[in-house]
């Protein structure tokens, strides 16, 4: 494969677990569950996620804990909060924790990559999602793959109108159901619920059509590589391994981990990988922390949630922020007592 059709590429276990996009079909998970009537293939899907009701789960706030990276931002007399997710999460990871929920409640303005939950915004990413016209058909052994695994996932028909590279992206995302891990349970998701209902105003950071380009090939012709490609990380079981660590990492708000994320995760070891994670995660926070910047500037209290690996490093949005003379304040994890003073 060349170079540089890898360079342009996230790994799919890195769109998996950072993007929005396989979200989209969540919605519909449930129901391609349901039809799918083989007893052999219903014995080995996992259970389907089953949320609680709205009004049950806001009573349920806030959780016994904090979870993800967390970071207060002040400039000119007012107080913004940074907080890195990931977007596949466990049933009871959906309670936000006592220091998350105060910065949430202190927000006027709640910022996501997407809000799914804006129609708009989902109208937009479902048309994006479409194959163009014109699109070729993918090779015989590669459709072969794809639709096993999509009967692996247990969607029935759901993801067949989408984008093959889609697909495999959303796949990858399934594939963690199994060990407990569920887009459905993505904490961007519940917290853009909870926003929502207190009536805040919530707003998207990018635009679907700029997360569906970051994973789909920009020619025809390099669609079947890409899947190729993504199909190679889907049934390789250290795919999963590493999303695993990730989330797990991101649970226990372990920053160090995150931070050394390219040393563990095996998926940024050659030239072409480290130059996807410079344009599919590094490349983006500049216009991120410009859009935060923005909001913060004209009087706004904002609270912005995204992909935990938009946080770390100088090219972190913590780091971008203080550049623009933002007082930065880590919250989670919690900073290390300083020495005593006698």
């Amino acid at each position: 494969m060349p170079v540089k059709l890898i360079a342009r590429r996230l790994p799919a276990v890195l769109s998996a677990v950072l993007l929005a996009v396989p979200l989209l079909v969540v919605p519909g998970l449930l129901r391609a569950q349901a039809l799918q009537d083989p007893p052999a293939a219903e014995a080995l899907c996992p259970p389907p996620a089953e949320p609680p009701a709205q009004a049950q789960w806001l009573q349920s706030l806030p959780g016994p804990a904090d979870r993800g990276l967390l970071w207060r931002i002040e400039k000119d007399g007012r107080v913004s909060h940074l907080y890195g997710t990931v977007h596949v999460g466990r049933a009871d990871w959906i309670r936000p924790g006592p220091r998350v929920m105060a910065a949430l409640a202190q927000a006027d303005r709640v910022a996501f990559e997407l809000d799914l939950l804006d129609p708009d915004v989902l109208q937009r990413l479902q048309r994006a999602a479409l194959p163009p016209a014109g699109l070729p058909e993918l090779p015989a052994d590669l459709a072969e793959r794809l639709a096993q695994q999509r009967s692996l996932a247990c969607v029935g028909g759901l993801l067949a109108g989408l984008r093959p590279e889609l697909q495999v992206i959303t796949l990858v995302s399934l594939s963690l159901r199994g060990d407990g891990l569920d887009p459905a349970w993505g904490i961007d998701g519940w917290l853009a619920r909870l926003a929502h209902a207190r009536r805040q105003t919530v707003l998207s950071l990018e635009t679907p059509e700029q997360q569906v380009a970051l994973l789909v090939a920009p020619r025809p012709a390099e669609v079947a590589a890409v899947v190729r490609r993504g199909l190679d990380e889907l049934e390789d079981p250290a795919t999963r391994r590493v999303a695993l660590r990730l989330a797990e990492h991101w649970a226990a708000s372990d920053l160090a981990a995150i931070e050394n994320f390219a040393q563990w995760c095996g998926c940024l070891e050659s030239e072409a990988e480290r130059q996807a994670h410079q344009a599919g995660v590094l490349a983006r926070n500049p216009a991120m922390a410009e859009r935060i910047a923005a909001l913060h500037q004209r009087g706004a209290r904002v609270f912005a949630a995204v992909g935990a690996l938009h946080m770390t490093g100088p090219e972190g949005l913590p780091a971008l922020l203080a550049r623009r003379g933002f007082q930065v304040e880590r919250v989670l994890p919690a900073p290390a007592p300083g020495p005593v003073r006698q």
